[in-house]
């Protein structure tokens, strides 16, 4: 089956330049319709360390960045207070790093417009015990945490209240060309195989590390450097405020308080492919050993998981920098017009960039769409919060404890790490209408999962509701049941020692030896005789 239908932009890509791009463009009066191959903020978007970026991180090597991320942090703190949790952060400087390094950060803090506050050793260990006594050198800084999810979702139901949609687990699989235009592109849904044509006056390729192979689609080339970094998040919040390395940028010189644990990051590596997700053994034990020095003991607590992501970098040719990779490249972006570079008229990709400054990216790529388009609209982002609750909703267990302990979340618990409810579990599913949704679009809503069991205890009981509620049996079910553990296992596979070995164990016991997943995977599930 193949249906059709009009809109005025297409947007590829659910990640957050994506998101904010198709609210942007819907807040200028135009018809956008999302699409994204897997679910929203699948990609590079959902796996980073979930820092907001004073632009602090940039201000020895790379002033551009740091001052489009000055800028940014205080936008997005103004329209989506709710996606963000004002950790504050410190800069620390210990007898190892260079010496010379702190007056040049400052120089670059004071050029870029970044606020810094020169504090002591005792100062920095009062707002953070469990610090090095090792402190050479301090500063604070208004860095932040995002919760990435919250952020785009925001932006796509307001997209949708303005009159756009957004559509996931779809797949472009080719854009459609007449002549020197595209026109339109052709998707698949990767969940049921229909095909749908989708017509379009422009179509803004802004799918991150996927960038250059949506370009290819029209005959066009796109050179993204693939850069590969690796995170582990830490049972507990270590530390409660932002704490970056002050020295040259180099792996694992942050640690970064997000919701209920401490994420440990991160590494960068050269990769040839857009979804190199592995972690190698060096990785961890850099990132580990790195941050022991700032925060000592650190080594030894309670490793949940590890994960990766890719970053999209990227050079335009005319820049002259084809040979450099890694930390050498800008994490600036690029906004290409193809109709001026390429000759190519209703195709503009935009690449590069941070997720802090994914409004000031999309708000670029949205002014090349319009003038192609004769809108004269101009962006109003900046200016007008997005819909949502006014105070913070970053996930906090206690927030949710208290809930559970006055009655305000009914309902037996189906997560006891993150505390979530049946009742909550149920609404989820329910938020989706007639959509398919999967144990791994949940785990996203609701954190189900992410605790230190990492969905040993939950997930077949959240794969029985959500059997119930859809009445989905058979092969496919229990296959979609496997690879949601599977994939929760694998982020505990680069961390098995200690605690987590034996919930390893423990977790394979369940799930091979006593529920036999695998075996089940393998085999048809029959039909109940009364079906």
């Amino acid at each position: 089956m193949n249906t059709s239908h009009s809109v005025d932009v297409l947007v590829v890509g659910g990640g957050a330049t994506g998101a904010a791009a198709a609210y942007d463009l819907a807040r200028r009066g135009m018809r956008p319709l999302l699409v994204e191959q897997l679910d929203l903020s699948t990609g590079t978007s959902g796996r980073y360390h979930g820092l907001l970026h004073s632009g602090g991180r940039y201000a020895g090597r790379d002033l551009e960045t740091a001052a489009e991320c000055i800028v940014e942090n205080q936008v997005l703190r103004r329209i989506a207070p709710f996606a963000i949790e004002d950790t504050g952060g410190l800069f620390v400087a210990t007898p190892d790093d260079p010496a010379d390094f702190p007056e040049r950060w400052l120089a670059g803090c004071r050029t870029a417009g970044i606020p810094t506050e020169s504090i002591t050793a005792a100062q920095a260990r009062t707002q953070e015990p469990a610090l090095t006594p090792r402190i050479a050198a301090a500063y604070r800084v208004p860095d932040g945490s995002c919760d990435s999810f919250d952020l785009i979702h925001a932006f796509v139901e307001a997209t949708r209240a303005l009159g756009g949609d957004a559509l996931i687990y779809h797949r472009v699989r080719d854009l459609i060309r007449e002549g020197d235009a595209v026109v339109g592109a052709h998707l698949e849904d990767t969940r049921t195989g229909e095909r749908r044509t989708v017509s379009a006056a422009c179509v803004l390729n802004a799918a991150g590390p996927w960038a250059g192979v949506v370009a290819g689609l029209a005959g066009l080339d796109v050179q993204i450097k693939f850069d590969r970094g690796a995170m582990i998040a830490m049972n507990t919040r270590w530390v409660n405020t932002i704490v970056n390395r002050l020295r040259p940028a180099d792996d694992g010189d942050i640690l970064v308080p997000v919701g209920t644990v401490c994420v440990l990051g991160t590494t960068s590596v050269h990769t040839d492919h857009p979804d190199d997700y592995r972690i190698e053994a060096w990785e961890v034990s850099k990132i580990l050993s790195e941050a022991d020095v700032v925060v000592p003991g650190i080594r030894h607590g309670r490793a949940l998981r590890a994960w990766a992501g890719v970053r999209p970098l990227y050079e335009p040719p005319e820049a002259g920098h084809d040979d450099v990779e890694g930390r050498e490249v800008k994490r600036t972006f690029s906004v290409i017009d193809h109709a001026q570079r390429d000759g190519v008229r209703g195709l503009v990709t935009v690449v590069g960039g941070k997720l802090t400054t994914c409004r000031l990216m999309a708000e670029q790529a949205v002014d090349v769409v319009a003038a192609q388009l004769g809108n004269e609209a101009r962006c109003t982002t900046a200016g007008e919060p997005l819909p949502g609750p006014h105070a913070p909703r970053y996930h906090q267990l206690g927030g949710r404890l208290h809930k559970l302990e006055h009655g305000e979340l009914p309902g037996e618990l189906i997560c006891e790490c993150e505390m979530v409810t049946r009742a909550q579990l149920e609404a989820a599913i329910d938020a989706y209408g007639d959509q398919p949704v999967a144990l791994d679009d949940l785990r996203r809503d609701l954190r189900l999962g992410m605790g230190p069991c990492q969905a040993g205890f939950c997930s077949y009981r959240a794969a029985g509701i959500l059997q119930q509620k859809k009445g989905h049996t058979g092969p496919d079910t229990v296959e979609a049941f496997g690879a949601f553990v599977d994939e929760r296992f694998r982020g505990v596979r680069p961390l098995l020692w200690g605690h987590q070995l034996r919930q390893m164990y423990l977790d394979e016991l369940i799930y091979r030896r006593t529920l036999g997943l695998d075996q089940l995977a393998e085999q048809p599930t029959e039909e109940p005789a009364h079906a």
